[in-house]
């Protein structure tokens, strides 16, 4: 799955104080291009931009699976070893994977959980800066 990541950096409503700089990182589904990805991203920022908004950056990622939970807070990225057999040559692969959940462990379960059928090894894990995942709409 291939996605847009983009670096966002705004001025938002930061509870009944005023406005405070935000920095985000969101990805974008379905994107044709990165204008379009920019133009998702805006489009659901707007409501809450007060201000300045700056992308600073936008870039492709890709992941080999993504596994979202509407109850989870955050996305982990995980690295995990994928292993074929070919009649006795082994191989393995390393393939990223995002998983959303609330605190580590749950995302490491969910993960387990979601890829019992694959014959693959978690390698690493660890909490993204990735705040949410838009679909571009066409």
């Amino acid at each position: 799955m291939i996605f847009h990541e983009i670096k966002v950096h705004y001025e938002r409503q930061t509870g009944e104080e005023n406005p405070g700089k935000v920095k985000e990182i969101y990805l974008i589904d379905g994107a044709v291009n990165f204008s379009d990805a920019e133009n998702c991203l805006m489009t659901e920022l707007k409501p809450f931009i007060f201000g300045d908004c700056e992308v600073q950056s936008c870039k492709r990622s890709q992941f080999f699976e993504v596994f979202p939970n509407e109850e989870g807070a955050y996305w982990y990225k995980a690295r995990v070893e994928m292993i074929t057999i070919d009649g006795e040559k082994e191989t393995r692969k390393s393939v990223p994977v995002l998983v959303q959940a609330n605190m580590l462990d749950d995302a490491v379960f969910a993960l387990k959980q979601a890829m019992n059928s694959y014959d693959c090894e978690l390698i690493s894990i660890a909490k993204t800066p990735i705040v949410d995942i838009l679909h571009a709409v066409h």
